[in-house]
């Protein structure tokens, strides 16, 4: 993996999952890019092409990351991006739902260090 492809949005609410997610990350060499809001991440992932995975929470104010989701896929720009679901809604069908919305993949919270990165070497 080259380092273009190593580049990963972090849109999340919650600061905390955001540094826990990026200390993680940037670790195994990844460069990670962070948003609070998922209205400030589509627009960081339409100024920065290099960007080709995104983890995206979908449990947040204004725009959850079910919008989200949608906006990327509707966006030509964009489409073509790997979004992975980070949720800590883990209920049966949750998965299904997330997937439905238009994510690549799913977590569930507490993330699990592990299956988080065997998930990011798979895309």
């Amino acid at each position: 993996m080259n380092e273009l492809q190593k580049q990963v949005l972090i849109i999340d609410d919650d600061s905390r999952n955001i540094f826990a997610l990026k200390a993680t990350l940037v670790s195994q060499g990844y460069t990670c890019y962070t948003s609070l809001t998922a209205r400030e991440g589509i627009d960081l992932l339409l100024q920065n092409s290099g960007i080709k995975i995104v983890l995206m929470d979908m449990m947040m104010p204004e725009m959850d990351g079910y919008e989200a989701i949608n906006r990327i896929r509707n966006n030509n720009k964009l489409s073509f991006l790997t979004v992975i679901a980070v949720t800590a809604q883990a209920m049966t069908g949750d998965k299904e739902k997330c997937l439905k919305a238009g994510a690549d993949d799913y977590i569930s919270k507490p993330v699990n260090v592990d299956e988080l990165l065997k998930k990011l070497d798979k895309f």
